[in-house]
């Protein structure tokens, strides 16, 4: 097994370079010199007599902690490698850095992991001997264990929880004391956990673990505290779960989570109850798109409010991930309206979400459609004259077009994705259906009208649009009364430039307007045409769309699926200008029938 690709430059010099990259790309920011990597808020002049917030940990958990510096959040973040602690070098050089800065005192915020405590913790007893005001409180918010050992939980998403609440109390001027004092106790009501679909892959290194397909890892550490201390507290870093199972729909991997992390019998468990107002963070590991995020979302509001609880905030987003792991944690944190608001006060960290203050549960949040008419294929109609030869003319289209099939996906194939045939066929089914249980009305653009809602409902793709178009542009050109050849002729030029319009394709750009464009041109000769000579135009315009449709063989693609593909891998008639060529004939034919007669 290969390690994964990354796109880096070089492994020893990855985190450095991304440091960078943060911040150059943000204005309120800046880097620490002397090869220490820590990210410093670049308006440090705004700290004097207030508290500063220190955090930090390992790289790879991007946003966390960088972009949660800036007014409000840190005053500071401090980096280590990829998934390993900072040194107390870099750390105490960021608490004297704020120190100097004016700070009244210094806040370090650490996750309960061995590595952080023991390097954050030598570096305030440093700074004490420096004549720094320092504190430290740990975050320990993982409810994967049911019985943890002597290291505690770890510390997780619900971390940034925490940046938020010490952010803005010492941006309203609490001493570092009470800041101290009002997160200590707000950590008692936050919980977290996580799923993996995949591990993750430390740059130049194999995964973390094997995963197999269609498997899950819940809360990311296996066998709990049976795990020695070095394997235990790896979670966020790519280590295998408490539970591996089968990946079930995502209403169930969360019910499956918040029953894990509220389940009573486990000393982890985030004790909750019916009336609680809690804020939500959905927060993605890594790799899952923002499609499966918001199914997350969706399920976890609604698992929370089944409970009796009060969602009052939702986040959901990528806050404090695992390189490219394809899973998400769930963080939970009780409320009540004081800490409400210091969770709602404005903050300028980057990656803190815009959230609206407006209670997530119990807003209403739909909106009702507006009253639309009928379909017009539901509408009943009346007969006409001119019913029975349009029937015949749609079967026959119908029929055509059903044995046509084959030979339509297989032009498509070799410059599309071979299913012109099959989009065909299912109009075709869909007008066959309607013609069972409906009249043919007999005013012609009623049928039209028809036509056009069955095909943008049934027919689908940029071919259904494009005849949906057609025909409701053309319908409104064939009234009752007025559908002499001169009509149809208007009605026919009118759908064609709708289609033009809309499709942004002309004729030579190889689509079906190469057969449908010169065919129109024909038939507007309807307009002077003597009675007798209709059929005749007719018949040319017919031939003109068969030219048409074999000149596209020669053209290249401007437009359509075929525009991508390599011009000399294109040898054969467009399928779409081969289909309107084939439903014109098909028309023509019943005509030349019905005037035998």
């Amino acid at each position: 097994m290969e390690p994964r690709q990354k796109l880096i430059n070089s492994v020893d010099v990855c985190v450095d370079e991304a440091l960078c990259g943060l911040v150059r790309a943000s204005g309120g920011l800046s880097l620490m010199g002397g090869g220490h990597r820590v990210l410093l808020r670049s308006d440090l002049n705004l700290l004097r007599g207030k508290v500063a917030l220190l955090s930090g940990g390992g790289s790879g958990h991007e946003p966390a902690h960088g972009g949660f510096l800036g007014e409000g959040m840190l005053s500071a973040a401090v980096a280590g490698g990829v998934f390993a602690s900072p040194p107390p070098a870099s750390i105490l050089a960021a608490i004297l850095c704020l120190h100097n800065a004016g700070a009244s005192g210094v806040l370090l915020i650490v996750k309960n992991y061995t590595g952080d405590r023991l390097n954050f913790g030598l570096a305030a007893e440093q700074a004490r001997n420096h004549g720094v005001d320092v504190d430290m409180v740990i975050v320990a918010d993982d409810c994967a264990f049911n019985q943890p050992s002597k290291a505690g939980r770890r510390g997780l998403c619900g971390t940034i929880f925490i940046h938020k609440l010490a952010g803005a109390l010492a941006e309203e001027g609490c001493s570092l004391v009470q800041i101290v004092s009002k997160v200590t106790e707000a950590l008692k009501g936050i919980g977290t956990l996580g799923v993996s679909l995949s591990p993750c892959s430390v740059p130049g290194c194999l995964p973390s673990f094997d995963l197999p397909p269609g498997d899950m890892e819940i809360g990311w550490v296996r066998k709990g505290g049976e795990m020695e201390e070095e394997k235990r507290w790896k979670w966020i870093h790519g280590e295998p779960g408490i539970k591996r199972s089968k990946v079930a729909s995502a209403d169930e991997v969360v019910k499956t989570m918040i029953d894990h992390m509220t389940n009573t019998d486990s000393q982890s468990h985030l004790p909750l109850k019916s009336g609680d107002s809690v804020v939500v963070c959905v927060n993605n590991l890594g790799a899952l798109s923002c499609l499966e995020m918001a199914v997350v979302t969706r399920a976890t509001i609604i698992c929370l409010e089944s409970r009796g609880l009060v969602v009052a905030r939702v986040m959901s987003g990528s806050f404090m991930t695992s390189l490219e792991m394809a899973g998400v944690s769930l963080s939970v944190m009780t409320v009540d309206q004081e800490t409400l608001r210091l969770f709602d006060a404005k903050t300028s960290a980057p990656a803190w979400p815009n959230l609206s203050s407006v209670c997530v549960s119990g807003r209403s949040f739909i909106t009702e459609a507006p009253e639309m008419s009928p379909r017009p294929q539901d509408h009943t109609h009346s007969e006409g004259p001119l019913s029975p030869v349009m029937r015949k003319a749609l079967v026959r289209v119908c029929t055509t077009l059903l044995e046509k099939q084959e030979e339509l996906n297989a032009l498509d194939r070799a410059s599309g994705d071979g299913d012109c045939g099959n989009t065909h066929a299912q109009a075709a089914k869909a007008i066959q259906e309607w013609l069972q249980d409906h009249v043919v009305p007999g005013c012609p653009g009623q049928l039209l009208s028809v036509l056009a809602g069955l095909v943008q409902e049934k027919m689908g793709g940029s071919s259904g649009a494009l005849y949906s178009l057609f025909l409701t542009a053309a319908a409104g050109h064939v009234t009752e009364g007025q559908s002499n050849g001169a009509a149809w002729a208007t009605a026919m030029h009118a759908g064609t430039q709708a289609m033009k319009k809309y499709g942004g394709a002309d004729v030579g750009d190889r689509t079906m307007l190469d057969a449908l464009c010169p065919a129109v041109d024909e038939l507007m000769k309807l307009k002077t045409a003597p009675p007798g000579g209709q059929v005749a135009v007719l018949q040319s315009a017919v031939k003109k769309a068969s030219l048409g449709a074999e000149s596209t063989l020669h053209l290249t693609a401007m437009a359509g699926r075929a525009s991508y593909i390599a011009a000399e891998r294109v040898s054969l008639p467009d399928p779409g200008a081969v289909a309107v060529a084939t439903i014109m004939r098909a028309v023509m034919e019943t005509l030349e029938e019905e005037k035998k007669k």
